[in-house]
């Protein structure tokens, strides 16, 4: 895999540390994963959801945890008591434990999630804040007893 290099991002852009770390991160990641395989669907404009084959593994097995933007499911199979009596002529069902991280954007939050044919549904949602959100500004008269504020030393405003 190769490497990219963020510092030029860093040098010029101000703000922008955290976005960088983030695809650092994911350009990190995403080679070392690749058990289980999941997909990730956009159901609606704000309404998301990841699948995750889990063949095997059952409710009990499994835990989602969100924390700072960063989903984490994990599986982890109890071992069974008659393992050692089994012959086994091909094993392919693979029951190892695993650690799937997803790094989510600002404001999406995970509103439930439902296990179903060895598949793993977890439904998120984008929820922005009434501040963030899109407002419609009148035009008319100008805001009153608003004067535009002058910046020192500069004269072109007065």
């Amino acid at each position: 895999m190769s490497t990219i290099d963020l510092t030029p991002l860093y040098r010029t852009m101000v703000g922008f540390d955290r976005m960088a770390n983030m695809i650092d991160n994911a350009a990190r990641l995403d080679g070392a994963q690749g058990y289980p395989p999941y997909n990730i669907e956009r159901v609606a404009d704000d309404e998301f959801a990841i699948e995750i084959a889990v063949a095997g593994f059952g409710e009990e097995d499994l835990e989602i945890e969100t924390k700072d933007g960063l989903l984490t499911v994990a599986g982890r199979k109890a071992p069974v008591e008659d393992a050692e009596e089994r012959q086994f002529l091909h094993r392919g069902i693979a029951e190892r434990g695993f650690l799937r991280r997803f790094q989510l954007a600002d404001h999406v939050i995970v509103t439930g999630a439902e296990l179903k044919n060895g598949l793993l549904r977890i439904e998120l949602v984008r929820e922005l804040p009434e501040a963030k959100k899109p407002r419609k500004i009148e035009i008319g008269a100008p805001a009153k007893g608003r004067k535009p504020k002058l910046i020192e030393g500069d004269k072109s405003a007065a």
